[in-house]
């Protein structure tokens, strides 16, 4: 499967790993899985270092309805993406665009830096 995740309840955090070609389905999959867990609040950290989005326009305004749907119902923790190249960066931009989410979210070039990151947004919640 292109799109792995572990929802680590104990921090609150899910870890997300992107391998390949990720469509709208795998997308939809992951967050109604999120939905499910209850986790949708917890801090995220995915990784797209090897992510080849495979989407057009009207995947991204679907997917920016059924995130519009999941926040007004559900609260969003923060956001880490890891991810370098091109591809990476415009799935990010586009996703933090569509996203109607107040949450914080950020582009990381390397996993410790976003974790890091993650940590200093868990502590200005406390």
């Amino acid at each position: 499967m292109p799109l792995r995740w572990e929802i680590l309840h104990s921090e609150k955090l899910i870890h997300v790993i992107a391998e390949g070609e990720v469509t709208l389905k795998e997308m939809e999959a992951h967050f109604d899985a999120l939905v499910v867990a209850n986790a949708l609040g917890y801090s995220k950290l995915f990784d797209a270092t090897r992510l080849k989005p495979v989407y057009e326009d009207a995947d991204v305004m679907a997917m920016g309805a059924r995130l519009s749907a999941y926040t007004e119902h559900f609260p969003s923790g923060p956001l880490a993406v890891v991810g370098r190249d091109e591809s990476a960066v415009l799935a990010f931009k586009r996703f933090v665009n569509i996203s109607p989410s107040k949450r914080p979210a950020a582009l990381f070039s390397t996993e410790k830096k976003a974790r890091a990151w993650l940590a200093k947004q868990a502590a200005l919640e406390l």
